[in-house]
């Protein structure tokens, strides 16, 4: 793989995100981990070139950070397409999707970002685009108002969601292939840090990788951004020398604690625990409790705590489990649930 260092460098120009997006893969060999996803991807998109037609429309479905965007710019690149890239909240009226569609090129690749959030107007316009490549333009208003069809050139549509559940199912239906990332294991996010480290001209030792990787949640995205900011601390506090011990104690000064959790994290265990005696609470109390948006207790917080076994939800509400209790040191009521008797539900 081929990248400008000067994309990378710390003497660039300091954009994290033009930094970031000189890490991401660019062809679908070099993309590290969701192994079965890369295997579907390969073979509907070798099968769409021998056919030379466009593949069918792609769905991916999973948390923030995990690689779907970069896996649509590996779909174009790999069908040496262009790729057009918009969001599901920018797209407020039918006339905004109109306006990207009439301009696509043939086999060109749309991706939309956050697909759940498209007004409603827009998404039944794409009904149309993906089945029968025509959208229908309304002129006029009222009584008076005519539909003309428009003809749009063949194209792909990659849409991407961290909410699939809330997709209606008209529009869920008409992707021809959905796929789900799963959150990394550590031996995967080690891969990915010493790629990382490569580029960024960071000598990364295996128990450093280690450290890392451990406390990055599952997530690509947060291994990378954790790393810039154990070079930062290398370079600032010790001579540009990553360590095992100089990576926790990047971390550590970042309220990113030995099991992954943030400040976030543990604001909302804090509130749980402390206030709440270990629930259940719904999720609009804990969220005002550590003055977020319920939206961001339950998509960035949540995941993460209840795959650690750290907090459960129930039909009652959310509730600690006996191993939050232990993180945080704290001696749990004789009452407390165990994380063994816990009822798992997706109910708020």
């Amino acid at each position: 793989m081929s990248v400008d260092r000067e994309l990378v460098s710390p003497d660039a120009d300091g954009d994290e995100r033009a930094m970031e997006a000189a890490l991401r893969p660019r062809r679908l060999a070099e993309f590290i981990g969701q192994t079965r996803v890369r295997e579907q991807l390969s073979l509907l998109l070798h099968g769409a070139l021998r056919r030379g037609r466009p593949p069918d429309h792609v769905l991916m479905s999973g948390g923030p950070g995990l690689g779907k965007t970069t896996l649509a710019m590996i779909i174009a690149a790999e069908l040496g397409a262009p790729l057009r890239v918009t969001s599901g909240p920018a797209l407020e009226r039918a006339g905004d999707l109109a306006a990207i569609l009439s301009t696509l090129a043939d086999g060109e690749v749309l991706f939309i970002d956050e697909i759940h959030r498209m007004a409603r107007p827009a998404e039944e316009m794409l009904y149309l685009a993906m089945e029968d490549f025509r959208v229908d333009i309304v002129v006029g208003k009222g009584p008076g108002a005519t539909a003309i069809p428009l003809d749009i050139a063949p194209f792909t549509l990659v849409g991407a969601t961290t909410r699939a559940g809330v997709l209606p199912a008209p529009l869920r239906d008409r992707f021809g292939f959905t796929a789900h990332m799963d959150f990394y294991d550590v031996p995967e996010l080690e891969q990915v840090l010493n790629r990382s480290a490569r580029l960024l001209d960071v000598e990364l030792p295996a128990e450093a990788a280690l450290e890392v990787a451990r406390r990055s949640r599952g997530t690509p995205r947060i291994a990378n951004r954790l790393l810039r900011r154990v070079r930062d601390f290398a370079e600032v506090r010790a001579e540009g020398t990553v360590t095992r011990d100089i990576a926790s104690a990047a971390l550590n000064l970042y309220e990113v604690d030995a099991e992954g959790l943030d400040r976030l994290d543990r604001a909302v265990l804090n509130a749980l625990l402390r206030t709440f005696g270990g629930g259940p609470v719904g999720l609009s109390t804990l969220a005002v409790a550590v003055s977020e948006e319920p939206e961001t207790v339950e998509v960035v917080a949540e995941p993460f705590l209840v795959r650690q076994g750290l907090l459960a939800r129930t039909p009652r509400g959310r509730v600690a489990t006996a191993a939050a209790w232990a993180h945080l040191g704290l001696t749990p009521p004789p009452d407390a649930m165990g994380a063994v008797s816990m009822i798992y539900d997706d109910s708020p």
